[in-house]
């Protein structure tokens, strides 16, 4: 603070870290005094047990009270905290556990996953359980028996990513979900991976794969050149520089009557956020209906797939978007609290 003030910088609130120890009263005062701050606009931050405490434990200080008087705007009145206080509760005094196993390809650096973690944990509120994550680098499930790494778990999700380093493992970890009938979610990349595993082993199309790993017979996954948004057709080409190609933002999906997908969203179109270049080919859908993996979520011109899903099997769906970006604590995505419910009811029968 002294090098601050010695430019010219005067605070009006202070907030002060401290850790799992409480700041006492004199040592608050003696900071408002050399910090030339109300005592008041002190406030103590210390350590939670869990970030959705931080809004409570933050009002319990007077943070929100002192910001509200340095703008002139009203701070009397109690606010109602009984939401936060809600999640922390399904937080802090959960009902059981469920294990999810995120087969991934950035697992050494989890904030990666940030929005995916939070998602998962905000799934698990409607069901009042705690999410346990196990973070498996899909790189591992290349090697033979390995997929016994995935015997204890109560679900399994395969997240967005780039290239094809990994994909291998990612596909099978799609395979123990789909034969072991263990709850499954891919994401974006993780869609792809489980249309390519079932054009592989269902449809017995041996060398199916994706034109983003480079040339292939059998590109059930591909590079969609043209497509609409909006009122305006956007283009990119196949062999140009990927700079600002990506189907980027929100896009709507037209989603099938009877099928899972429609039953847990409860409505006929969804717009859901969408960031990535290469679709799932429209061209091997008849035949991959045939054996058993149904395309319940389409673009709204009936080109580009958007959602997957097996009818005979508990819970398993794939989406070519991010439902983890509209995840929020007090409106858990819709997906996700489906698919924690269904790791619950997994975890009955393990």
């Amino acid at each position: 603070m002294k090098e601050l003030l010695s430019v010219g910088i005067q605070p009006d609130l202070l907030v002060c870290r401290s850790g799992d120890k409480e700041i006492p009263q004199n040592e608050q005062r003696k900071i408002a005094l050399f910090c030339n701050v109300k005592p008041e606009r002190v406030i103590e931050a210390r350590d939670v047990d869990t970030i959705y405490q931080v809004p409570i434990a933050y009002h319990e200080r007077g943070f929100d009270r002192e910001v509200c008087r340095y703008f002139g705007l009203p701070a009397e009145e109690e606010p109602n905290l009984d939401r936060w206080r809600g999640v922390v509760r399904s937080v802090r005094e959960p009902e059981g556990k469920v294990t999810i196993a995120v087969v991934g390809k950035y697992t050494v650096l989890l904030d990666a996953y940030k929005s995916l973690s939070e998602a998962l944990t905000h799934g698990g509120f409607g069901s009042n359980v705690k999410v346990s994550l196990e973070w498996m680098d899909s790189e591992i499930f290349e090697r033979d028996d390995a997929v016994s790494r995935l015997e204890h778990v109560h679900g399994i999700l395969v997240p967005g990513g780039f290239g094809e380093r990994g994909t291998e493992g990612k596909i099978h970890a799609v395979k123990f979900a789909r034969e072991r009938k263990v709850p499954f979610f891919g994401i974006c990349f993780g869609m792809q991976m489980a249309v390519i595993e079932a054009a592989r082993n269902l449809l017995g199309i041996e060398h199916a794969s994706s034109s983003e790993f480079g040339p292939t017979d059998h590109a059930v996954v591909g590079l969609m050149t043209e497509w609409m948004k909006g009122n305006q057709v956007e283009k990119r080409s196949a062999d140009g520089d990927l700079g600002g190609t990506m189907r980027l933002g929100a896009f709507p999906a037209h989603l099938r009557p009877g099928t899972k997908v429609h039953e847990i969203y409860g409505q006929d179109v969804i717009s859901e956020r969408h960031r990535h270049r290469y679709e799932v080919n429209v061209n091997y859908k008849d035949r991959l209906e045939q054996v058993g993996l149904r395309f319940s979520g389409m673009s709204p011109d009936g080109i580009l797939p958007e959602i997957v899903e097996i009818p005979d099997h508990h819970w398993f769906i794939g989406v070519q978007y991010h439902p983890e970006l509209k995840s929020r604590p007090f409106a858990p995505h819709p997906l996700f609290t489906s698919f924690i419910g269904a790791a619950k009811t997994q975890s009955r029968l393990v």
